[in-house]
């Protein structure tokens, strides 16, 4: 079992910045890829972004390339999202996810997930 808590969300205007955290717990976290998703009201869980074992590589959704940064301590036991340039349309709750699988982008195909933290981008 591997237990996944976010944190760092809140309330910040349109062209403002956010870092995400996720901390880990159970298993060795640098056996698990990791990966953020989001999810707005009415919609979805949609990928965001992904990162490898070791953090040497990285996988965004096109809506977020530029904008976010996925990365990963592993000495921490800590994956980190930093949301530059943010936007009314990236308003969601954010959920942290553990992945046997590389550069996969369905939910399902993530074992583990943290209950999330809100995301609210104001115009």
């Amino acid at each position: 079992q591997v237990q996944l808590v976010e944190s760092g969300g809140g309330l910040v205007q349109a062209g403002g910045s956010l870092r995400l955290s996720c901390a880990a717990s159970g298993r060795t976290f640098s056996n698990y890829v990791m990966g953020w998703f989001r999810q707005a009201p009415g919609l979805e869980r949609e990928f965001v972004a992904t990162i490898n074992w070791s953090g040497g590589d990285t996988y965004y959704a096109d809506s977020v390339k530029g904008r976010f940064t996925i990365s990963r301590d592993n000495a921490k036991n800590t994956v980190y999202l930093q949301m530059n340039s943010l936007k009314p349309e990236d308003t969601a709750i954010y959920y942290c996810a553990a992945s046997n699988s590389w550069r996969t982008v369905t939910p399902s195909q993530y074992n583990y997930w943290g209950q999330g933290t809100q995301v609210t981008v104001s115009s």
